[in-house]
């Protein structure tokens, strides 16, 4: 058997984890599972553990490797399980010496003590992001995440990534621009730029280019990309170089997702964020006059230390404020060692209301924007023989059709779920 990775997280994670699978197996593992882990929330701490224990279960043979930001900020309490084998640190996994390593630890003859499972080194020391030229992908493959940066150099209250990401670092310009080539040539319809603070990209680098820059020379020099896509960005760190290319070009693709995470200026200053209420809307407007179609997702947490149900209305009306499509809710987690820890905490069943209320607001304006969609034209790509995505990243149920295309189909209805559509 050889080297399965289970993923828990981010999209960043999920392409990191093709990265991991192909540095493992090149590095000769065999019978390993790899758990890339989240620390976001406790739950999905806890889930990995959870995995982690079933998995040994059912291939009790197999070595089991934990990595990814829990791995990284929780690294002893991983070692000391007994199931796990190895810990790899978030910066180490993305290292082929590293697995190099872990292949002459895991064929040890004997057991290690948890001391010595850990590779894990301080995050905040790397100050440098070498770029993933990664060739795994299945060739034709629709879409596909570039990672451009990494790290974030913020310190909200309630967040516990930048201790197991570190500072925010970037990728190179050209070493990016060379990937999207190598990508499209390849076969691979639309791009996503992903990062763990994607609007603070190239702070780091000669020149400090930021990221409407970056699209720029990437639609500049890939004229052959069918679409670009964007993933989570901080409104307030938008640079007028992007607004312009996403009022410009029409293969930057009309949907922007945003870390918003509350609708109350109070909660907003007690999380350290550095956006109001009304810039979030203002942000929303502009948008719309510039690209009058496009479609935002945004996420919100509910139940954050000291949150009011007042202040928690102001979360929900920004839902229509904004007129977001696609909502990410996020119930507060309490993370030890973050300042929001310290503050007074709401009660778990008010955390576990107010976000069942955030996720129906989200649910009507997802069928909003359904119904909003019927006659319209779109620009479909194929993702399976049963789906696809518009621009706006709305579901379209599909037919027998050819992953990797591009379709041109009329909206004729929706299904509360999914867009359905033709070729008339």
């Amino acid at each position: 058997m050889g080297v399965d990775v289970v993923t828990f997280g981010c999209r960043l994670n999920s392409f990191e984890s093709e990265v991991i699978r192909r540095e493992a197996e090149q590095a000769g593992l065999s019978d390993t599972i790899v758990i890339n882990s989240c620390a976001v929330t406790n739950e999905a701490v806890a889930q990995a553990r959870q995995s982690i224990r079933k998995l040994k279960r059912e291939r009790p043979t197999a070595r089991i490797v934990v990595t990814g930001c829990a791995a990284q900020t929780q690294s002893q309490m991983f070692a000391d399980m007994a199931e796990v084998d190895r810990v790899v640190g978030n910066d180490e996994k993305m290292r082929g010496a590293v697995w190099q390593t872990a292949r002459s630890a895991l064929a040890a003859p004997f057991g290690i003590d948890a001391s010595e499972k850990v590779a894990v080194a301080d995050i905040m020391a790397v100050t440098k992001m070498a770029p993933h030229l990664f060739d795994g992908f299945e060739r034709g493959l629709p879409r596909v995440f570039v990672q451009v940066q990494n790290g974030c150099d913020h310190r909200c209250t309630f967040c516990i990534i930048p201790y197991g990401r570190g500072n925010s670092r970037s990728v190179p310009m050209g070493a990016v621009v060379d990937q999207v080539r190598a990508l499209v040539e390849r076969g691979h319809a639309e791009i996503v730029l992903t990062g763990v603070d994607l609007t603070s990209y190239g702070a780091d680098l000669p020149g400090a280019p930021k990221l409407g820059q970056l699209t720029r020379q990437i639609l500049r020099h890939v004229p052959e990309l069918k679409r670009l896509r964007i993933s989570s960005i901080d409104s307030i760190e938008a640079d007028r170089d992007l607004l312009d290319v996403i009022a410009g070009d029409a293969r930057l693709m009309p949907h922007l997702h945003l870390s918003l995470q509350s609708g109350d200026d109070m909660i907003l200053k007690r999380m350290k964020r550095r956006h109001s209420r009304r810039d979030a809307i203002d942000f929303c407007a502009q948008l719309r006059r510039l690209r009058p179609d496009i479609a935002f997702g945004a996420d919100i947490i509910a139940g954050f230390p000291t949150e009011t149900e007042e202040m928690f209305a102001r979360s929900l009306d920004l839902v229509e404020e904004c007129d977001l499509t696609f909502l990410h809710v996020f119930p507060y987690s309490k993370r030890p060692g973050t300042p929001a820890a310290r503050m007074p905490q709401i009660a778990g069943r008010a955390i576990k209301e107010r976000a069942k209320r955030l996720r129906s607001a989200g649910e009507a304006a997802l069928l909003r924007r359904l119904a909003a969609e019927v006659g319209a034209t779109r620009e479909v790509l194929i993702e399976s023989e049963r789906q696809g995505r518009t621009e706006h990243f709305l579901p379209v149920a599909i037919d027998g059709d050819v992953p990797g295309a591009v379709r041109r189909l009329t909206v004729t209805g929706h299904d509360g779920a999914r867009l359905v559509a033709s070729d008339r």
